[in-house]
């Protein structure tokens, strides 16, 4: 005995046949023009048309019934279905919880006719032919998709939509990064369960293949909130961000779905050889709008200008005579300069780097020696200060030679 025969022995439906006996007692008696109006109306009626249902029809249906291991579904002019357990494996405890008696559902037509006279149908196929459906139109208007992890193979990711499985390469998850091979696995083992909003990039229903991209998907959805926020921001003005990545030429700082670029002579006040030395992937900065170039879609980005700029304060702080520590960041043939602080350095000539004649800085320092310095010059306005090794300026050597009695004594002090 098969299981659709076993459905039938088991499972008593009760037809109703009033519905079909009643419009052939009304016909008797009437006139030929009350015929034709009586007919139309019947043929109008939905719950009287003739269904000529075939395998592979889609038919929202309603619940009349509902048995252990069937479901009997009216799929209209008084025709009715069963639904067979093996044909709803896809709905889940929940699902088959909220079934009841005059729900609608939606089923797919295995068999027209049973020899009991009643059609075989499929919530399973159903699901997946209306999933079908929504793909396809997805696909054609270009319109992401959301979808759940199921599980993993060795290429990328399985996810399910309502009976349709599709394939995420690992390549277009922007989650999973290049490295290991059990790297990889490990990633991508913790997305099951998790969300994605993914772009379909290939789809083939005769060979049941699907093809989706999460990277795509976010990328465009960047493009989108790019235009958006090229509209809405200003120049002049400061947004806080987060560093994307970082390259040799400067920083890129997501502002919040757009990129913009910060310049490696826009990243400090100070000497910065590499973007490396002082930023890293994923940290938050503020981040002053240059300038928007709207054709080419790039936003220049400044973080050194939402801080003071140190030269316009250097006066308060700095003046002639002074003792000031400083890194020795560069050397030339005429001498070395010295970071003072970020963005303020200061020239060490040649001349000012100790007795006798130097031929080369490299004599007497070396890039990243720590110095104390006397200045001797300070042009803020030129953004520029003279720097001396010799701690002590000739009048003070003046006034020590007068008041040491002993000239070896002042020249050791030199």
């Amino acid at each position: 005995m098969t299981d659709q025969e076993d459905i039938f022995k088991t499972t008593t439906f009760d037809t109703d046949i009033t519905a079909v006996e009643e419009p052939a007692a009304m016909l008797n008696g009437a006139s030929n023009e009350d015929d034709f109006h009586l007919m139309e109306q019947l043929l109008s009626d939905p719950a009287h048309a003739y269904h000529n249902f075939q395998y592979g029809d889609t038919v929202d249906g309603t619940i009349v019934r509902i048995d252990k291991d069937a479901i009997l579904v009216d799929i209209g002019a008084k025709a009715e279905g069963v639904v067979p357990a093996r044909e709803m494996q896809s709905l889940s405890s929940e699902d088959r919880d909220s079934l009841h008696i005059g729900a609608e559902l939606l089923v797919f037509v295995v068999q027209a006719e049973h020899r009991e006279g009643y059609s075989i149908l499929s919530v399973d196929r159903a699901r997946q032919e209306r999933s079908w459906r929504r793909l396809q139109q997805a696909f054609e208007r270009g319109e992401p998709i959301v979808a759940r992890v199921a599980n993993y193979n060795k290429g990328g990711l399985l996810v399910s939509l309502e009976g349709v499985r599709g394939f995420v390469p690992s390549s277009q998850v922007t989650a999973i990064n290049r490295g290991p091979e059990t790297q990889k696995q490990s990633e991508m083992a913790r997305l099951i369960g998790s969300d994605l909003t993914l772009k379909i990039i290939e789809i083939n229903r005769d060979r049941n293949r699907l093809i989706l991209s999460e990277r795509q998907a976010v990328q465009e959805a960047r493009e989108e909130r790019k235009d958006e926020l090229l509209s809405e921001l200003r120049e002049g003005q400061i947004y806080p961000g987060l560093v994307s990545s970082v390259c040799d030429f400067g920083v890129f700082v997501d502002i919040g779905g757009a990129d913009g670029l910060v310049h490696l002579s826009e990243l400090s006040w100070g000497r910065v050889k590499h973007p490396s030395e002082i930023l890293s992937a994923g940290d938050k900065v503020q981040v002053y709008i240059l300038s928007i170039d709207y054709d080419r879609r790039r936003i220049a980005l400044s973080i050194k200008r939402t801080q003071a700029e140190p030269w316009a304060t250097a006066s308060e702080r700095y003046y002639l005579n002074q003792i000031v520590e400083g890194t020795v960041t560069q050397l030339a043939a005429f001498g070395a300069f010295a970071r003072i602080e970020d963005g303020i350095e200061g020239l060490i000539h040649v001349s000012e780097m100790g007795e006798g004649h130097i031929q080369h800085p490299r004599e007497v320092v070396a890039e990243g020696d720590v110095v104390q310095a006397r200045i001797i010059r300070i042009d803020p306005a030129r953004k520029r200060i003279g720097l001396s090794l010799r701690l002590r300026s000739e009048s003070e050597g003046e006034e020590e030679q007068h008041t040491t009695p002993d000239d070896d004594d002042a020249t050791v002090h030199e």
